[in-house]
């Protein structure tokens, strides 16, 4: 039962994340991300979605850890160092983006550190944690909420 509610409170906030870029592309004079004005509940509608997900697929991860067949090496070779990796490049990212911007505050272009590279270095490290994790927890419900997570990061 608590892992039933977990998927559904998962693939709830991911399609809610995935409708609001959706409408942010269809109607852009009345977007959602990145927000017009960056007020004082920005960071909330930002950051609880983004932890409380992380969170659930932790706890889901954990509930069903190694129920499939993945390999330890495959695991342990390469679902963590992709969330190792993926977390030194969103924290560094953070640091030196600052949070408010982060969480979509106008500022300057980036173009050091990661942003040499990539427009979104946050995604991409985000997109590799949550892989990352998929394929360390080897459970099939982190499997399913991180498939949806991942297609909604990818847009």
């Amino acid at each position: 039962m608590m892992e039933t509610t977990l998927v559904f409170v998962g693939l709830v906030i991911a399609a809610a994340t995935l409708g609001s870029i959706l409408w942010s592309i269809a109607f852009p004079e009345r977007r959602v991300w990145p927000p017009k004005r960056y007020t004082s509940i920005t960071p909330i509608l930002v950051w609880v979605p983004t932890f409380s997900l992380f969170g659930i697929l932790i706890v889901l991860g954990i509930l069903g850890w190694g129920d499939l067949a993945f390999p330890n090496c495959l695991r342990f070779g390469l679902g963590l160092p992709f969330i190792v990796i993926g977390n030194v490049i969103v924290w560094s990212e953070v640091a030196h983006f600052g949070v408010s911007q982060t969480g979509g505050a106008k500022g300057t272009l980036r173009t050091a550190g990661m942003y040499r590279y990539s427009r979104n270095p946050q995604y991409m490290a985000d997109i590799a944690i949550v892989g990352g994790w998929i394929i360390l927890a080897s459970a099939p419900f982190v499997l399913i909420v991180g498939a949806v997570a991942h297609r909604t990061v990818w847009i």
